[in-house]
């Protein structure tokens, strides 16, 4: 349906896996059939209601579940996106029950870092997916954590570059960025700006909409209205795209302004064929938490060094009739 462009790929790590899943208001269902003597790997995420991480949970216990019982899986999520205290709290919860490895993707880069660093203290291997946390207060600290995950830089640079395509010179453009303490958002919005800079467009605005759908509506069709002559919205996830693509509709300027994103959730493919999402990028949400999983499991296998390693993102269009 949609034609993929590979940007980058990382090769995958031979392992095992399983699961339990407890929620920000503190559920808790850990299976039982993984061997008493297997690791037990906790994956700490966002928000559960954001449709990207629930499929990234899922990946994780489907990858589990395949691992024939081999090491647990305890997967938690808070409800606010935003709820950087949750997740401290989670990962105290994870430091607590003594889990081996802690696969975390941080709402906020630089107020998990502490926690992060109180559990490799108790001796628990931590991985960092998805959003990066923050270099210099690592460094500062002295700790060093693996990113394993995409460049969201160049996955926005792409979309940029593609919905330029669609554009004429001095057009006027607005960003809508997600949480601006978050790596990845810093880092899509930075794409974004480099791609309009490179293709002579004009940035009007760059507004935060906090990675939801309700608040990119309402911040959309503020812009929407006092920017006439807006062309195109581009939006750092794709949960902030569907509150533009509305917000467009509400305006009747559905075919004067474009709209693009960044995750390919299945709620904008759709919106991808009829031209109301004119691109998006793929990070591969079902397999992001299982390349940490699996680099983990490596580490406490003793058969990799801790270090970054870069994910595949790719740029989704629609397909070509």
């Amino acid at each position: 349906m949609f034609r993929p462009v590979r940007l980058a790929v990382l090769n995958g790590f031979a392992v095992l896996m399983v699961a339990g899943f407890v929620t920000g208001c503190g559920k808790e269902d850990l299976s039982t059939d993984a061997d008493a003597s297997a690791p037990r790997v906790a994956l700490v995420m966002k928000s559960l209601a954001n449709e990207f991480f629930k499929t990234m949970a899922d990946g994780a216990e489907a990858h589990q579940k395949a691992s024939g019982g081999a090491y647990a899986l305890i997967v938690n999520g808070i409800k606010d996106e935003r709820d950087a205290a949750q997740q401290v709290t989670l990962v105290e919860s994870m430091i607590a029950q003594k889990v081996d490895a802690i696969v975390i993707a941080p709402a906020d880069s630089k107020a998990l870092i502490s926690v992060c660093r109180r559990a490799m203290d108790a001796g628990i291997v931590v991985v960092n997916i998805d959003n990066k946390l923050d270099a210099a207060i690592l460094e500062k600290e002295g700790t060093r954590i693996p990113f394993v995950g995409p460049d969201n830089y160049e996955g926005a640079k792409m979309v940029g570059l593609e919905m330029a395509k669609h554009l004429s010179a001095g057009d006027e453009v607005a960003i809508l960025e997600g949480v601006p303490t978050a790596f990845n958002a810093q880092q899509r919005r930075k794409g974004f700006e480099e791609a309009m800079a490179e293709s002579g467009m004009k940035i009007v605005t760059v507004q935060s909409a906090q990675w939801e759908t309700e608040k990119a509506n309402t911040v959309a069709s503020a812009i929407l209205s006092e920017y006439p002559n807006l062309k195109a919205i581009l939006a750092s996830n794709d949960s902030m795209a569907l509150g533009a693509v509305a917000a467009v509709k509400a305006a009747d300027r559905v075919g004067q302004v474009a709209v693009v994103g960044f995750d390919n959730i299945s709620a904008v493919q759709p919106m991808l064929e009829d031209g109301r999402i004119l691109a998006t990028a793929d990070q591969h949400a079902d397999q992001l938490a299982v390349y940490g999983i699996e680099y983990a499991l490596a580490i406490l296998r003793d058969t990799v060094t801790p270090e970054d390693k870069q994910t595949p993102v790719d740029l989704i269009v629609p397909s070509e009739k």
